[in-house]
């Protein structure tokens, strides 16, 4: 998922306009606003890109506000991009600067390094020291469908946000969202935030509506509240389990950068995990080979057992069913970057301080890239160039970011117990339509019914 460095930067930065450089694409529609009312027409920033990469190429320009934006197409270029900066986590400098957290965009390289580092960490404990409780959530999610009608809709996004929400909130906050009320206060907040920042951009409109202004607000303050008060709990004591907020309390942060850092996971753990599960689980129903294929995995490599660390490295199928579900979905269709030293790409200059995004959902369905790219075919991992172009683009290797490395694992876990357990199937006549945003959903109920394995 690349570094973040998403639009709402430049509303934080203010920096005078540059030329693009020769690189075609788009001038300003709108004087203060450069192209963000072509972005608002496009319904999203990934469908603007598509549209602008099929008009104009691999390598596009526009303008956001008085900024240049450069856009990069195509996995070539991609490679070409020269671009030194320091290495953030992919969803922290986008995430904190539409929350208007702040200490991500300046200050000490070091320090920065030092505090992912410790971010990275707290997200490997808190899965290894979770991994009985990702289970147990699983098994619960099982039987409930197992007590279902084998001919009812099962409401598959509302089932795995809820599923997603147990698993990150316990994981990184502990005990207490053992109580389901925690959980749908936690989520009901969670979602009135996600619903002003979870389109990636700022367009003025939030400040201009007092009662949408006041909902985003009092959530925001609410859900502070609570990972302050979770902190202060957990400040200096011993519990049996070892949570995400714990190796930050081990750490020399602050109690702000503690609760920004739980803040972060909280949120795009909780997004990422819950439209992996919801993504992977909508394309099994829809292939009965793949399903089948997947099942004689766990069964070849679990047995009737219960899956371990261990025997996860073993499910390489499943990894290629996940990996193909982020390529297929497009999981997150952007990525950016704030090009702090003048680079090159395809003859072009770009400029110190432009703005440049990784039109991901674009390059994920190139198919000069991908044979078939429109097909679910986890078979096409079996390529090792399949792989180091996803390595490339974030999503699989080094720079796979801490929260999708979260979602990897739960989502494997809960296909390790469904998939054993049950069919899949999918809901005739249902037509999916996709919502895109920093993460992709379906824009409306994705529905599938399930039956018991005999």
């Amino acid at each position: 998922m690349l570094d973040f460095a998403i639009f709402a930067v430049t509303f934080l930065l203010i920096l005078a306009s540059r030329q693009a450089s020769g690189i075609p694409g788009l001038t300003p529609t709108d004087e203060k606003d450069g192209n963000l009312p072509d972005i608002i027409a496009s319904s999203s920033l990934h469908e603007f890109l598509v549209n602008l990469h099929e008009k104009y190429g691999p390598l596009v320009s526009f303008w956001f506000g008085r900024r240049l934006v450069v856009s990069l197409g195509s996995i070539d270029l991609l490679k070409q991009h020269i671009n030194p900066n320091r290495l953030l986590d992919p969803f922290e400098t986008m995430l904190k600067s539409l929350l208007r957290y702040q200490s991500s965009l300046n200050g000490d390289t070091g320090e920065s390094h030092m505090r992912r580092k410790l971010y990275e960490n707290g997200v490997t404990k808190s899965l290894q020291s979770n991994f009985a409780l990702i289970q147990k959530l699983s098994e619960e999610l099982l039987a409930k469908w197992l007590s279902l009608p084998e001919a009812q809709h099962v409401p598959l996004c509302q089932h795995m946000l809820g599923f997603a929400m147990k698993s990150v909130t316990q994981t990184a906050m502990g005990s207490s969202f053992e109580d389901d009320r925690e959980v749908i206060r936690f989520r009901r907040h969670h979602d009135a935030i996600w619903s002003e920042i979870g389109k990636g951009f700022l367009d003025g409109s939030l400040d201009k509506n007092m009662t949408r202004k006041k909902l985003y607000e009092d959530a925001l303050m609410e859900m502070e509240s609570t990972l302050r008060k979770v902190t202060k709990e957990r400040r200096g004591k011993s519990f049996n389990r070892h949570v995400f907020i714990d190796t930050l309390l081990q750490g020399n942060l602050s109690d702000q950068q503690i609760l920004e850092d739980t803040m972060i996971f909280s949120l795009a753990g909780c997004i990422i995990t819950a439209n992996l599960c919801t993504w992977a689980v909508y394309f099994l129903t829809n292939s009965e080979d793949v399903q089948q294929n997947l099942y004689k995995e766990m069964d070849r490599v679990l047995g009737k057992g219960p899956i371990t660390h261990e025997k996860i490295k073993q499910l390489r199928y499943c990894r290629q069913v996940l990996c193909e579900t982020v390529r297929t979905a497009k999981l997150t269709p952007v990525a950016a970057q704030l090009q702090e030293l003048e680079g090159r790409v395809d003859q072009h200059t770009i400029p110190k301080e432009t703005l440049v995004l990784y039109a991901l959902g674009v390059m994920l369905q190139d198919s000069s890239s991908w044979p078939s790219s429109y097909k679910f075919d986890p078979e096409r991992f079996n390529e090792e160039s399949a792989m180091k172009n996803l390595s490339l683009l974030g999503f699989s290797g080094s720079q796979e970011c801490p929260e999708l490395r979260f979602a990897y694992m739960v989502a494997t876990v809960l296909l390790s117990v469904l998939v054993r357990k049950l069919y899949l199937h999918p809901v005739k006549g249902q037509v999916m339509e996709t919502k895109y945003e920093l993460v992709t959903s379906p824009k409306e109920e994705a529905w599938i019914t399930v039956s018991k394995r005999s």
